[in-house]
């Protein structure tokens, strides 16, 4: 059993223990539900294409980053005019929270993207609940008719979906109905190793219409460059700037070397 099987294993028991410690009918009531949601695929098209992300710790890094908080990270990014927010709210294996999302969403003017497992039509409501605007559905862990179901709902509650492919194969299973971002993730969550050539040989094959997001590996501005020339609007960039002392000053540095270069 590989890593990403675990994980998918271990998120169907902690879903259904969820069920009956926060029911559905309590989520529903979450003010959050009546918010209106910021469109991250129109952020990522009009403004810097980065996604920052807030993440303690991974299966293929273990520690990353304990000392900065949730705040103080998030509105750094912000500040250095990210496009958007990924918060891990997994807490086996990444080390966070949906405490974690529900703090972004109340520091944050900018998009902020539940980056979870998402297995189940509960956790999707707990997203919209806790305050995120998109949700990141992983093709690799659900069926076609899984992916239907998910982005149709999240359709319904005014959440984005960015779809996470890793190959072709999944790339052609998936309903992209309701889907407005397909992310690229160039590591391979089997064996963790990581090539840009994933995003390169995928970029064809993604329909025009949704915005192409390319996910792991990205740590320089040249690597960035390359792949807009695949039409790459969008750059989900964790750990580059997570790994840092102050990842909101390494990301506003970052992102200054980005404009420069264009």
């Amino acid at each position: 059993m590989n890593i990403l099987d675990k994980i998918v294993k271990d998120k169907l028991i902690e879903v259904e223990a969820k069920k009956k410690l926060l029911p559905l009918s309590f989520l529903v009531t979450s003010p959050l539900m009546e918010r209106e949601t910021f469109s991250m695929s129109e952020s990522i098209a009009g403004g810097s294409g980065i996604i920052t992300e807030f993440k303690r710790r991974s299966p293929s890094r273990q520690v990353i980053n304990q000392s900065n908080g949730i705040i103080e990270v998030v509105t750094g990014y912000q500040k250095a005019k990210a496009s958007g927010v990924s918060v891990l709210t997994d807490t086996k294996y990444f080390g966070g929270a949906l405490d974690d999302l529900i703090q972004a969403r109340s520091a944050l003017t900018i998009p902020v993207l539940r980056k979870e497992f998402i297995i189940d039509p509960y956790q999707v409501y707990e997203a919209k609940a806790f305050g995120a605007d998109t949700i990141l559905l992983i093709a690799a862990i659900l069926t076609t008719e899984e992916i239907s179901l998910l982005s149709q709902l999240a359709y319904q509650l005014e959440l984005e979906v960015l779809l996470e492919v890793h190959n072709q194969e999944e790339l052609e299973k998936s309903d992209l109905g309701n889907v407005h971002m397909v992310g690229v993730n160039n590591r391979n969550l089997k064996t963790f190793e990581v090539s840009l050539e994933t995003s390169k040989s995928l970029a064809r094959l993604i329909p025009q219409d949704k915005i192409k997001i390319s996910e792991s590996g990205i740590s320089s501005v040249e690597a960035i460059s390359s792949l807009k020339q695949y039409g790459f609007k969008g750059f989900l960039i964790g750990e580059n700037f997570m790994k840092t002392k102050d990842p909101g000053a390494a990301a506003e540095q970052f992102l200054k070397e980005l404009e420069n270069e264009s």
